[in-house]
């Protein structure tokens, strides 16, 4: 009985100052939607981001030749280091603590053609590791490049999704003969579609891949363009790295301090920066939203402080009668957390329309491929109703305080 009362006279304080605390509701409202938009397209970019991100390759470590610029046990600078296919059992006896390795070989503008048609591709030989390394994940019916096929020399292709569309269109690709610089390759399997953000030597989708001792006998290479491997923990991806350059440096004779011997793209390093870059983003974002909420709490303030002026013969009635301070209190902090709750569960409400209505919308398209989908989570309303209690408690608890110190005997006597 005693809250339904209170909730009367709440009602009937607010409709005396309809316009402003419609004005409050509405900034409240508005700085609520924001929060949660920015925070729900910022948790969108950073799934589509981690999405994209996995596309090159999850937790590997990408090793190319360079040239040496100190000058070593005697040796010039100036020396090109080149991979062999030996590195690889090296690099993978040496070190127990590489999950996967394995060699690549590039080679541009191939013809490549089915029937009538005729395209100009790259061609990759790649280990059979490379499925899981570097994300060659095959459709349903198909596989990838196997150990057998590498001990026989097999003449087998795995096509990018891209690249099976040009050649066979919406038909079926597996089991079909192409013709890589007129020599017949049987498909194995058609690649994944999927999000690649990061590339070298252009997308996966649009590659040929055979087995790798396939194309050194085709093509006669000598080098490898790349050896990839996967560490086991990548927490320990540096100390791995300093290994892989002592053991290369030590068979190839160049100072593994030297920064222009070798190439080292280390995804896991880049993968962990964009974590930090996203997290940044979010912070600001969150400060952002709770700047416009400040605004709306201002506005909160300005009402209690109103509504108690306006009710202190009500609250000199109250203390006369008995009322402790705390009471009194409580009574106007609750009523602004409920005038912080009101505009809080309507922005809400606007942001889940509007994420519903954007998730609707066909993810087509470079601007979508990097932005995605907006995502609310439990985190995303957890860190609004924090943000919004905090506001409300501030906002409400200075007119609280002032209306449970006043005097019973003045608030009597106010007109």
């Amino acid at each position: 009985m005693r809250l339904i009362n209170l909730i009367n006279l709440f009602y009937k304080d607010l409709r005396r100052q309809r316009k402003r605390a419609s004005l409050t509701v509405l900034s409240l409202a508005w700085g609520t939607l924001t929060i949660v938009m920015l925070l729900s397209f910022g948790e969108g970019i950073n799934t589509q981001f981690s999405k994209g991100s996995r596309g090159l390759g999850e937790g590997i470590v990408i090793l190319s030749g360079g040239q040496t610029q100190i000058p070593y046990q005697g040796l010039p600078k100036g020396r090109r280091i080149m991979f062999k296919e030996s590195d690889v059992e090296l690099l993978k006896q040496r070190l127990p603590e590489i999950e996967l390795i394995g060699g690549e070989y590039d080679r541009w503008a191939n013809t490549v053609s089915h029937d009538e048609t005729t395209v100009t591709a790259k061609v990759n030989g790649c280990y059979p590791s490379f499925d899981s390394m570097r994300s060659h994940f095959p459709q349903a019916k198909g596989r990838f490049i196997n150990e057998l096929d590498m001990q026989l020399k097999r003449r087998v292709a795995f096509l990018g999704n891209d690249m099976k569309e040009k050649l066979f269109g919406t038909s079926e690709a597996i089991g079909k003969i192409i013709h890589i610089n007129t020599v017949p390759f049987t498909i194995i399997g058609v690649m994944i579609d999927k999000l690649q953000l990061s590339q070298y030597g252009g997308p996966d989708a649009e590659r040929v891949v055979i087995p790798a001792t396939t194309f050194q006998a085709m093509f006669g290479d000598r080098y490898l363009d790349r050896i990839i491997y996967k560490p086991k923990d990548p927490t320990f991806a540096k100390f791995i790295q300093k290994k892989v350059l002592a053991v290369l440096g030590n068979k190839y004779k160049f100072d593994p301090e030297d920064k222009q011997a070798l190439r080292v793209w280390d995804v896991i390093e880049s993968e962990e920066g964009f974590t930090k870059i996203n997290m940044g983003l979010a912070i600001f974002m969150i400060i952002i939203g709770t700047l416009t909420l400040i605004v709306g709490g201002t506005g909160v303030a300005n009402i209690m402080y109103v509504s108690v002026n306006r009710r202190r013969k009500e609250i000199g009635i109250k203390l006369a009668l008995g009322a402790r301070s705390i009471y009194i209190l409580l009574q106007f902090l609750l009523e602004a957390l409920i005038i912080v709750v009101i505009g809080g569960v309507i922005g809400i409400l606007a942001s889940l329309l509007i994420i519903g209505i954007v998730r609707n919308i066909p993810a087509e398209g470079m601007a979508w491929d990097y932005i995605g989908h907006p995502v609310f989570s439990m985190e995303i309303a957890l860190i609004t109703a924090i943000i919004l209690g905090v506001i409300g408690l501030f906002a409400g608890y200075f007119p609280a305080r002032r209306a449970s110190l006043l005097n019973p005997i003045e608030s009597l006597r106010y007109e």
